[in-house]
């Protein structure tokens, strides 16, 4: 294990924002770098290569969403967006186009910290309990292979985040059976049963892992719904390798 810091990306245009998030992350570990705008971001990403981006939605040049569009064309690297905005529909718009978690403005420094420790964490976790001793499963024609943390469809390798890895290990390490929304909040995002959350973030990633493993998404045959309870892996029956 090597003792290279962490790079966090923190893009907000408010400097005082910048400028306590740099100093508070850099005291408990993290290498921080910043950036103001959007394209000013994107730039930064490029050359520093960060393990996680702390991205604002409202920017100028261009906003947190394109941001997040940008580099989710060919980057897997976990995202947290920082919204002001009061519209729940805004907040999940940006877990629809690839960020991981949200923390609403104005936030508690101390919250967003536990987010980034706690997607950091899951987005590299250990393999889930339930996994055959290999790390390899099929199921029809996915492979999943939970020591390299990659899916391959039909031999093609598909693109999922950390967190979308994550949620859909826990998912298959017991199929057949189903997790609530909140279980899964917990188990994959860290938030405990006490804290009201918006259980749509645990929609959002089910709708992004159908729309990449599933045939028809809009009629899913692995990823199932589990009325009145939240969402199982169909039941693997064929042998795990």
């Amino acid at each position: 294990m090597d003792n290279r810091k962490e790079k966090i990306l923190v893009v907000d245009d408010e400097a005082s924002i910048r400028r306590i998030l740099e100093t508070r992350l850099s005291m408990i570990g993290y290498d921080v770098v910043t950036a103001a705008d959007g394209e000013e971001a994107l730039e930064v990403f490029s050359r520093e290569h960060p393990d996680l981006v702390v991205l604002d939605v409202m920017m100028p040049k261009l906003d947190g969403y394109g941001v997040c569009q940008e580099l989710r064309k060919d980057s897997d690297v976990p995202i947290i967006m920082l919204t002001a905005l009061g519209d729940v529909a805004d907040r999940i718009t940006g877990l629809e186009l690839g960020a991981d978690d949200y923390v609403v403005k104005p936030f508690s420094p101390k919250e967003l910290e536990a987010r980034i420790r706690s997607v950091l964490r899951r987005a590299d976790r250990d393999t889930a309990s339930g996994i055959p001793s290999s790390g390899v499963i099929h199921v029809g024609d996915l492979k999943i292979d939970t020591n390299k943390r990659q899916v391959y469809k039909r031999g093609e390798r598909i693109r999922l985040t950390g967190m979308e890895f994550s949620l859909l290990e826990l998912l298959v390490s017991r199929s057949g059976e189903p997790f609530s929304r909140s279980e899964i909040l917990q188990e994959v995002w860290g938030y405990t049963p006490e804290r009201h959350v918006d259980t749509r973030v645990v929609d959002v990633h089910i709708s992004r892992l159908r729309s990449k493993l599933e045939d028809d998404p809009s009629n899913p045959e692995l990823i199932l719904t589990a009325r009145g309870t939240g969402y199982l892996f169909q039941r693997i029956t064929e042998p795990k390798e």
